[in-house]
């Protein structure tokens, strides 16, 4: 089984999500995990648009991407979900087979009213899935 890591920032968003989609389609596939190079807390809206997908993340805890790094985790891909700076600041993981960079907007930059943050936080999350499906049908197979 291949293991995953998602990184962004503050493993409040981007990174959550797609944890939670990976491990939701492909777990007989993959085990993902996700981490952040400044641990935050769980955007609300985000634990909100997820429930839409039938995923409960409120009881989730951000982790630090430098833990994992120190207790030796070993991974075949990191994919970095955030900006190409914050993507540089990580950590390089020994062993790791591929490193990805998946650019997304960061739902916690996100103004005007609540409905726009989360509609905007919806369309992230589309294009999330949407790139955690297209990677399966690229390295899901054994």
């Amino acid at each position: 089984m291949d293991r995953v890591l998602f990184i962004c920032v503050h493993n409040s968003a981007r990174s959550q999500m797609a944890e939670a989609f990976l491990n939701k389609f492909a777990s007989n596939r993959f085990e993902a995990e996700s981490a952040g190079l400044e641990p935050g807390t769980l955007n609300p809206l985000v634990v909100e648009v997820m429930k839409e997908e039938g995923i409960d993340l409120s009881a989730n805890r951000t982790n630090s991407v430098f833990d994992f790094y120190k207790e030796g985790r070993l991974y075949s891909y990191v994919v970095a979900v955030c900006s190409k700076e914050a993507e540089e600041k990580c950590p390089i993981f020994p062993g790791v087979n591929r490193r990805l960079h998946w650019p997304f907007d960061d739902p916690a930059r996100f103004e005007g009213s609540h409905e726009e943050k989360l509609e905007k936080t919806r369309q992230v999350r589309d294009q999330i899935k949407a790139k955690i499906l297209e990677f399966i049908a690229e390295h899901g197979s054994a």
